[in-house]
């Protein structure tokens, strides 16, 4: 095999582990909303445990990456696919941690599942998982279009996270024993917001990958 065809398979082979790890992140996420709509305090743990596969494939794409500059010194496209992988794990890894996060919270949350007047938590849950698969599914399919629909949602999100707080708010002053309950709530919306946070990171170099522009500047 010569050394561009070479080239070519471990560049395959790295976009194949990150959409592994891609995988992994999105199922994390799909199974602590599940745990947290269902109070499955098993299902919570699983995720918590299983958010070290997450770490060790970020560590070994990270060492792909790194051999890869290294041994072949790449060039223009294959340097921003490269380069792309590198910042996309980390949005990735942060994606299990917040789901991890989200588990956690389950298992000792005072409530048995998302009390009716919270009902825009399973809304925001649904829209910020739907951003997190579709930044994947924007580097899987190289999707310019998707990319750029998916940070345009990250709005939706923002909104959700404002109507949350403002509903603890009044849900506390009614419900003052329920307080710690509902500063569980608020955080498992701040990771929602954020999910949406990384969904975007992922979308925006994504366009990086394809253009070689981020946030509207040329860096390669």
């Amino acid at each position: 095999m010569n050394a561009r065809l070479s080239f070519d398979a471990e560049l395959e082979s790295l976009s194949a582990s990150l959409i592994r790890m891609g995988a992994l992140a999105t199922d994390a996420i799909d199974k602590a909303i599940e745990a947290l709509e269902a109070n499955d305090g098993a299902l919570a743990q699983s995720v918590i445990a299983g958010d070290r596969n997450i770490d060790d494939m970020e560590r070994s794409i990270e060492h792909q990456c790194l051999t890869l500059l290294l041994r072949q010194q790449p060039v223009a496209g294959d340097l921003r696919k490269i380069s792309t992988a590198i910042k996309m794990i980390t949005d990735i890894e942060r994606i299990g941690d917040a789901a991890a996060d989200i588990a956690e919270i389950t298992t000792h949350i005072k409530e048995h599942g998302i009390p009716a007047s919270l009902s825009d938590i399973a809304d925001m849950a649904e829209a910020a998982q739907k951003m997190v698969d579709d930044s994947i599914q924007s580097y899987v399919r190289e999707d310019l279009v998707l990319a750029a629909d998916v940070i345009a949602r990250d709005d939706v999100v923002d909104d959700y996270f404002n109507k949350i707080k403002k509903d603890l708010a009044a849900y506390i002053a009614v419900n003052e024993e329920h307080v710690d309950c509902a500063i569980d709530y608020l955080m498992i919306a701040k990771y929602l917001e954020r999910l949406g946070d990384h969904a975007v990171n992922i979308c925006e170099w994504v366009q990086f990958y394809k253009t070689g522009m981020h946030k509207s500047e040329r860096i390669l």
